[in-house]
């Protein structure tokens, strides 16, 4: 019992702290314990190590090791992926030997499609084009979304591949190249996710929290049947008037049984609310209309607005689009607005100072900003799973002005609820 108590331990510390240290930077877990915790694993700790290496060897030690980390967790290299594809692979050849033959047909069936889903979902993530910024697409991606004065003004040409940068694009330094609604870099599938594969993405999460869930599930069904050999008394739950130690004894006699299949099974079960919740958090990301790397700006955004040196003012309706920086048409059936602009001092502008028209307005939180790319759920989640989906002529289609005005008053009602959480913030 000792032994696989440390065993589960360990495991359950590790997919933890595999957690903190790929997701502990995403702005909703800051102020959090999490957050924390990834401060201690990439500040705290290599601090400490430094200042020790650098009495001992000057510093050698830690540069070496530090350009390794480095290579390791920002190069663009398969080594995380293979990590990946030998956790599935081994864990199934490992677990289906001993689970499969007491399967039902059906059983048989679903689980065969939760294995081959992940591999079909990770292959089109990792080698499908995640919307990579070229001359042959720029003209494309310019008219996916309009800029939206706020996070992303017209005008901003990449240093790196010298085109101008569509709305919602962001250069990643990992794979050296635009991306078009670039959300993060994911080691795990060794690119990025952007516009081109996000759908692929988060189909590659649903699909692999689904395996996890249901291959737990299973394996609790077989490791309970094993232990009932023992005892047919023998429940998951603990049975009315069974002492700890006697539930506890034939649990591990259960796992034990099988080693391969109760192994996996732990490992499926401590995984899974990991896989669960990073898929909660792209799904929200939908709903509210942004990204991760969008949600970062906000924050940025908000803490502008805490020290009180943003402002905002109209966008003329009438505006005419500069053909030299903006695109002449875009699909998206809403245009901005407003623009949003920071000082340095706390100051408003003067007057004439950028675009839009009237008097500056001090804004103090995310709540009295709009945002563009958000449609609602519905529309949002189209966004992702249809490409190229021609908003604009869908909404002239339904002779859309009073559609146009229920899209915005459902957003402007969305926007204190999801500001909180940005704020919070994604």
């Amino acid at each position: 019992m000792g032994v696989l108590t440390q065993i589960a331990l360990g495991v359950l510390a590790i997919s933890f702290m595999t957690f903190v240290a790929f997701f502990g930077r995403l702005p909703a877990l800051r102020h959090t314990p999490i957050a924390w915790m990834h401060r201690v694993i990439w500040v705290y700790i290599p601090s400490a190590i430094l200042a020790i290496d650098q009495r001992l060897t000057s510093g050698r030690l830690t540069t070496g090791l530090g350009r390794f980390g480095t290579y390791v967790m920002y190069g663009r290299h398969p080594t995380v992926l293979i990590f990946f594809l030998l956790l599935l692979t081994v864990g199934e050849y490992m677990y289906l030997p001993g689970v499969w033959p007491r399967m039902s047909l059906m059983h048989r069936f679903f689980g065969s499609i939760s294995i081959v889903l992940p591999y079909l979902f990770l292959y089109l993530s990792a080698h499908g084009d995640p919307g990579v910024v070229t001359p042959t697409s720029h003209a494309r991606y310019m008219s996916h979304y309009p800029y939206d004065f706020a996070l992303f003004h017209p005008g901003q040409t990449c240093r790196t591949c010298g085109l101008l940068k569509p709305p919602r694009s962001k250069h990643c330094s990992v794979c050296k190249r635009c991306v078009h609604k670039m959300d993060h870099h994911c080691v795990f599938i060794n690119n990025c996710v952007g516009y081109g594969n996000q759908h692929w993405f988060i189909l590659l999460l649903l699909s692999t929290a689904v395996l996890t869930s249901y291959g737990g599930i299973l394996g609790l069904s077989a490791v309970a049947s094993a232990a009932r050999t023992q005892n047919p008394a023998f429940t998951l739950w603990k049975p009315a008037g069974w002492s700890w130690r006697e539930y506890l004894v034939l649990l591990t006699f259960g796992i034990q049984d099988d080693v391969g299949v109760g192994s996996v099974t732990l490992l499926a079960l401590m995984t899974s609310p990991l896989v669960w919740g990073l898929l909660a958090y792209h799904v929200y990301l939908i709903w509210s209309g942004t990204t991760t790397n969008e949600s970062m700006k906000w924050q940025d955004w908000q803490l502008e607005m805490d020290d009180g040196c943003a402002f905002r003012r109209a966008l003329p309706a009438d505006r005419v689009r500069d053909p030299q920086y903006e695109a002449p048409w875009t699909r998206w059936p809403v245009d901005p607005v407003q623009v949003l602009v920071r000082t340095e001092d706390g100051t408003p502008p003067a007057p004439g100072a950028g675009p839009g028209v009237g008097e500056w307005e001090r804004v103090w939180g995310l709540r009295d900003v709009e945002n563009l790319y958000d449609l609602g759920f519905w529309d949002n989640l189209v966004d992702v799973f249809v490409p190229n989906y021609p908003f604009r002529q869908a909404t002239e289609a339904a002779n859309s002005d009073l559609e146009r005005g229920k899209r915005r008053a459902k957003k402007a009602s969305k926007a204190p609820r999801a500001s909180s959480l940005v704020a919070a913030a994604t």
